[in-house]
């Protein structure tokens, strides 16, 4: 692949102050000299890395654009391959030209991901460092950036190396021993043997859970509003979006659809959606409305069930309570500016946390705050930990953990060392699959594909 020079648009595909062509291989300046010429004369292919020029790019003999290229020499890039970036005013059709000129000048258009797959290939970075540029790309949030970026910076590389490392050690110590029965080698016991496949699991296992509660901050938890009708679902709707997203009147049953919206509450992500009043009703439309309400409340994340604390309970109130028995959920006593009506024991008895709100006038957001990273647990999430960035690399750590786990099984059952070995050598394939020193094609090609073609 790499013989391929390659180029595409690096900046997003809208009018902006600057437009960024990229152009990787080695005719990367070559090409670039094809369609660039600076205003010093000085042809592009005698320029040293790290090298900006001031000129005009020209398809054939029209000029295009004034423009400024900068040269990047091998190993010393991104993609660690000779690299051009001619950056030129961001007008979508100016952007688009320069790239038809590179095009025709002899490059081949990327593909999605092609520039950070060739950085991965060329030693730059490793899978899971790659795998954190597009989360740093979309993260929404100040967490969700710093987690990204210490793992592009390898904090996720190093722990689960350490823990490769450990268990290599003990499969070598045991590999020696048995492939050299006649040299002085000391046996490494069992007793020795299950500490550290211990140790490592429980490390494992701990990336594993700040990748739960990390998850709500990178990449959002899928949330759901519910409360029987005109206890203020759309109103809280309304003030965590900050508009009239979803419709307010006194009627009841006026929602009858799913609103949904992604919000920031606080650091945290909540793809959010306001459904129908659960009741039950005679009328066919709100019946529908009532039944997809109930559908989205199964596979929500995460349920902000709302009561409005100045009227007693009745049956739906009871029912919905019912209903979010096994979810991760938060009962909101709504207008809490009413004097109380509503037997609030039974609901707190029945929710892990409630928070008093007033969805009109925004007082008691700072609480609902506080109990959704409670409820979550992102208030624990630590930036600067290991941290997991894909479902990818959790998969490989539970399959890491699940064959350490049997190898510790194994050790206590009296298993035969060789076998006890075998399912080390599957925990340390795992981790190594994670960090893509032993991933297939197939998988990395899978990981870039998610990827946008100027990255």
């Amino acid at each position: 692949m790499n013989d391929r020079t390659v180029a595409a648009v690096a900046t997003p595909n809208a009018p902006g102050g600057i437009g960024i062509v990229r152009i990787s291989g080695k005719d990367a300046v070559e090409i670039a000299s094809r369609v660039f010429r600076p205003v010093s004369g000085k042809p592009l292919t005698e320029s040293k890395g790290y090298t900006a020029h001031f000129g005009s790019v020209y398809d054939k003999e029209e000029k295009i654009d004034e423009a400024v290229c900068i040269i990047y020499r091998a190993p010393k890039s991104y993609t660690g391959e000779d690299v051009a970036e001619i950056n030129c005013h961001g007008g979508l059709y100016i952007t688009k030209r320069v790239l038809r000129a590179v095009l025709d000048s002899g490059a081949e258009p990327a593909q999605a991901g092609e520039f950070t797959k060739r950085a991965f290939l060329n030693g730059k970075m490793d899978l899971a460092a790659s795998e954190s540029v597009m989360a740093l790309i979309g993260a929404s949030g100040k967490q969700a950036a710093g987690a990204a970026l210490n793992t592009l910076e390898g904090n996720l590389r190093k722990k689960i190396n350490e823990c490769a490392s450990q268990i290599v050690a003990v499969c070598a110590s045991l590999a020696a021993w048995v492939d050299y029965p006649d040299e002085d080698i000391e046996e490494i016991t069992p007793e020795e043997m299950l500490p550290v496949f211990e140790k490592v699991r429980t490390e494992l296992e701990d990336v594993i859970r700040r990748y739960d509660c990390g998850r709500a901050v990178t990449d959002g938890v899928d949330t759901v509003i519910v409360g029987k009708p005109n206890v203020g679902k759309s109103t809280l709707m309304n003030m965590l979006t900050g508009f009239e997203r979803s419709i307010v009147t006194d009627i009841a049953g006026t929602t009858r659809d799913v609103v949904e919206e992604c919000v920031m509450l606080g650091e945290i992500i909540l793809r959010i959606a306001d459904t129908a009043g659960i009741r039950e009703t005679e009328n066919v439309v709100e019946n529908m409305g009532v039944n997809l309400a109930k559908r989205r409340l199964e596979r929500a994340e995460l349920v902000l069930a709302v009561f409005d604390s100045s009227v007693p309970l009745n049956s739906d109130d009871l029912e919905i309570i019912e209903q979010c028995k096994e979810k991760k959920s938060v009962a909101v006593f709504n207008k809490s500016d009413l004097p109380t009506q509503a037997d609030r024991e039974i609901i707190e008895k029945a929710f892990p946390v409630s928070v008093e709100l007033s969805a009109s006038t925004g007082e008691g957001r700072q609480q609902l705050e506080d109990a959704v990273a409670g409820i979550l647990m992102t208030n624990e999430f630590d930036p600067a930990a290991a941290c997991l960035t894909s479902e990818r690399q959790r998969q490989c750590c539970l399959k890491a953990v699940e064959h350490l786990s049997e190898a510790a099984s194994g050790i206590r059952n009296g298993v035969t060392l060789d076998a006890v070995n075998v399912c080390a050598d599957c925990a340390i394939d795992a981790l190594l699959e994670l960090t893509g020193e032993r991933a297939n094609a197939a998988v990395v090609d899978e990981v870039f594909s998610r990827f946008c073609v100027g990255k």
